[in-house]
């Protein structure tokens, strides 16, 4: 089952105009060190699609033992002449990956010169927002504080039976690689508050039950918290951030999105810190009251912190790399700028990384659609892609289309190879830890592919007739 369905995927891979690549590296419950390998590309159906390939066992996380087991697969994948297809590689921006010396990603180039490197868009985020949290002393403490709330409850279930009469909702946990983890803490504690309050104080004075001295002792520290100003300060505060980097980290969960997706969504987050900021001033006297006791943080010293989490978070901007910089040539609210002003440089650059497009006809084809009104409801590559390709427009706009192509292609995250990973944990378990690789590469196809088994003709008789063009084995049976 795992060559016909294999096969059928080296079929769509073989047809399709570019490929890109995801790929990232977990250890199994057997402790062994497996490499996924997933492929993207945009199917004869003109849809966006991303295959899980397979795992790949490394015997050391080694840039070159990486490098070395990627492209035995990927050689075996594309011919000599079908190497420039490969026009993109997405890994989480681990520095063994990401090196521009010695990294796989350059290792890659060296046999795929048009595979350029994505560090995954969800994976900069965690590491912006981390930077932003752990360079102000602060916040920091604060959000180490705020973790502490949602661990006090887990390690009781009396705590959390108070829990559930007064609040009536669980805290979740917090996490330093998952954001949105952190905007539901932060969003629970702001709206439950006072619940919160009413919850440790019946914990303190033993209202609902008894408790031993070392919880009642942390019940009042967590009430003395909530009632600080500070902490108030720094809760409101990224309860105004939070949620717009939630949004984006979910926009950065789905597969088909594209290069120009990702250009508006990046500008979007932006411009919303960045109203944060502007507005600061004016919501915290609103939020936090007229006069403060000396023991807070003062207002001005309030501004200055609000201010500098909004820069740091702007200051720690996202890989600007040539697939963004030639989105903005496709941004459906520029084309009217584009018209008096023609995008050189972004044409430019797309012309220099992808050397397959013809410029002159590429800049022609782009001025006609910049003048087209029909063209600016276009929101995003895959929406202009669906378009052209919808009323035949392919050869007419032929280099637009594989721009368009190239766009859609390259893949601007890893989560579907995180998401394999949720596969692997289901399929090879504890109980299952000497599973054979071909055997795990085949039910995590079957599991993750399922759509497409279901989908493909005459599955079953494929797999019935590879089965019987093997070599003859006869089971010899000894009856006693």
């Amino acid at each position: 089952m795992l060559a016909v369905v294999r096969e059928h995927i080296v079929e769509e891979v073989k047809s399709a105009n570019f490929v890109a690549i995801q790929a990232d590296e977990t250890t199994d419950v057997s402790t062994q060190t497996q490499l996924v390998l997933v492929l993207r590309y945009i199917d004869p159906n003109n849809k966006v699609q991303e295959r899980f390939f397979e795992f790949l066992p490394i015997s050391e996380s080694t840039s070159i033992s990486i490098a070395i087991v990627l492209l035995e697969r990927l050689n075996g994948l594309f011919a000599d002449d079908e190497k420039v297809k490969l026009i993109a590689q997405a890994y989480d921006g681990a520095s063994v990956m990401r090196g521009e010396k010695a990294g796989v990603q350059q290792k890659v180039r060296e046999h795929f010169k048009n595979a350029h490197y994505v560090h995954c868009y969800a994976h900069q985020l965690n590491l912006i927002m981390q930077q932003a949290t752990s360079r102000i002393k602060t916040v920091n403490i604060f959000f180490s504080d705020l973790s502490g709330i949602a661990t006090f409850f887990s390690r009781s279930p009396k705590r959390t039976s108070i829990l559930d009469q007064t609040v009536a909702r669980r805290l979740p946990r917090a996490s330093s690689t998952r954001w949105n983890f952190n905007s539901r803490v932060v969003n629970t504690v702001y709206e439950n508050r006072d619940d919160l309050i009413q919850c440790f104080e019946a914990i303190r004075t033993g209202s609902l039950g008894s408790f031993d001295q070392p919880t009642v002792r942390e019940a009042s520290g967590y009430v003395r918290m909530l009632h600080d100003e500070d902490f108030i300060f720094f809760l409101w505060l990224f309860h105004k951030i939070m949620p717009h980097v939630d949004t984006l980290y979910q926009k950065l969960q789905k597969k088909d999105i594209d290069a120009v997706f990702i250009k508006r969504a990046l500008d979007s987050f932006t411009n919303s810190v960045q109203a944060i900021r502007d507005s600061s001033q004016q919501q915290l006297q609103v939020a936090t009251g007229a006069r403060r006791p000396r023991t807070s943080l003062r207002e001005e010293e309030k501004q200055r912190l609000s201010e500098e989490v909004c820069d740091t978070i702007l200051e720690a901007r996202f890989s600007f790399t040539v697939h963004l910089v030639s989105a903005t040539l496709l941004l459906a609210d520029m084309f009217e700028r584009y018209c008096h002003s023609f995008p050189d440089e972004a044409l430019n650059a797309a012309v220099n990384a992808y050397p397959m497009l013809n410029k002159a006809k590429l800049k022609t084809e782009l001025s006609l659609i910049y003048e087209n009104p029909e063209f600016k409801g276009c929101c995003g590559a895959l929406a202009l892609y669906q378009v052209l390709m919808s009323y035949n427009l392919q050869e007419t706009f032929s280099e637009t289309v594989t721009l368009l192509n190239i766009l859609i292609t390259t893949p601007m995250t890893t989560a579907e190879a995180e998401r394999c990973f949720s596969t692997l944990t289901r399929v090879k378990t504890f109980l299952r830890n000497s599973m054979g690789q071909e055997r795990l590469n085949a039910l995590a196809m079957l599991s993750m592919e399922r759509e497409l088994v279901l989908n493909m003709p005459d599955f079953n008789e494929k797999v019935i007739d590879r089965f019987a063009a093997l070599k003859e084995r006869r089971a010899q049976f000894q009856y006693k």
